[in-house]
């Protein structure tokens, strides 16, 4: 694994689930190259882990801040960490 890849951890706050976000997300990935997952959660926020090129994290950071046009973000937690390797692809993934 490069020496540059990293893993972004972040739960998206706001009106983010039924508003397309979690579609958003993994169309973003996609276009960075990132691996991992979002999700939504019980507390109605989304869970995003992804990992891949630092440029490209903090792409996907900002894009979470912004969102899909009908979500309204209220707050991003972001904790950053050294990329553990375990995700091939991006995925939507069931709620947690």
């Amino acid at each position: 694994m490069a020496d540059n890849q990293r893993r972004l951890h972040a739960v998206v706050q706001g009106r983010v689930q039924g508003v397309g976000f979690r579609y958003f997300v993994q169309e973003r990935a996609h276009e960075l190259q990132l691996a991992g997952l979002c999700r939504n959660l019980r507390s109605g926020d989304v869970e995003v882990i992804a990992e891949g090129e630092q440029g490209a994290l903090e792409a996907l950071l900002v894009a979470l801040k912004h969102g899909p046009r009908m979500a309204h973000v209220e707050n991003v937690h972001a904790v950053w960490s050294p990329a553990a390797g375990e995700f091939i692809g991006f995925r939507i993934a069931g709620t947690a």
